[in-house]
């Protein structure tokens, strides 16, 4: 399989390139972080000398696609199979003192930045492709909500609905796209969100997850958003 995955430079977007290329898939892994990547890339071709893992420096919200992202994609992968649109960022803080800045930076990376990776690696992909959007319990409908994640819950709200309308329109290619609301897996931004907690999930064990629902998911899954939660948080 060819894979994208964006914000793979930590946490659970790691773990998931981690297993994929250990099955070996031909995995593209997008992130912010220049130095997170190659010890990544490091990580995968100690543990895998043949690994297919290329890694490419890119930011879904500013980056140039046509210039910087398309021609790598189109020289590494003749088509694309799953794209797993894991890039995220989130700021903690009360209603009452969040600006229209904090809800333009959480809609930004959270929703149209996958908006464009989705748009743009449209023409690149390949029949019954796999579209898997990384949604969060905090935009689920009916879960329990947190002080300080209004901004956030919003943004991954509007992805889960995001999910559900793409779905549809992408029937007559047979493109399916399914969304995790993922709750608590032990990484820098579930501290970020709520110091201290100790979550019950590893960031491995989520990754691992992503990794083999990006494969298979799609067989039984079309327009879902589905909760993955022991806890939330």
């Amino acid at each position: 399989m060819n894979i994208i995955i964006t914000g793979a430079s930590s946490g659970i977007g790691f773990e998931a390139v981690i297993d994929l290329v250990l099955k070996g898939h031909r995995v593209l892994a997008l992130a912010r972080s220049t130095e997170k990547l190659e010890t990544l890339s490091k990580i995968c071709i100690s543990l895998n000398p043949d690994a297919q893992i290329y890694c490419l420096p890119f930011d879904i919200v500013n980056g140039n696609y046509d210039v910087d992202l398309i021609p790598v994609i189109q020289e590494i992968f003749p088509k694309i199979d799953i794209l797993v649109n894991n890039a995220g960022t989130l700021v903690n803080k009360p209603f009452a003192d969040l600006s229209p800045g904090d809800f333009s930076k959480m809609f930004q990376t959270n929703f149209f930045g996958h908006v464009m990776m989705i748009q743009k690696m449209l023409p690149h992909f390949n029949e019954q492709a796999h579209i898997v959007n990384i949604g969060s319990m905090g935009g689920y409908q009916g879960s329990s909500k947190f002080p300080g994640l209004a901004a956030y819950s919003a943004s991954k709200a509007a992805l889960h609905n995001l999910t559900e309308c793409l779905a549809e329109e992408f029937k007559d290619r047979n493109i399916k796209v399914n969304c995790l609301a993922l709750g608590s897996a032990q990484t820098e931004m579930l501290e970020e969100a709520f110091p201290g907690y100790q979550s019950p999930v590893t960031a491995f064990d989520m990754g691992e997850y992503i990794a083999h629902f990006a494969l298979t998911g799609h067989k039984i899954f079309n327009g879902k958003v589905l909760p993955i939660a022991v806890t939330t948080p």
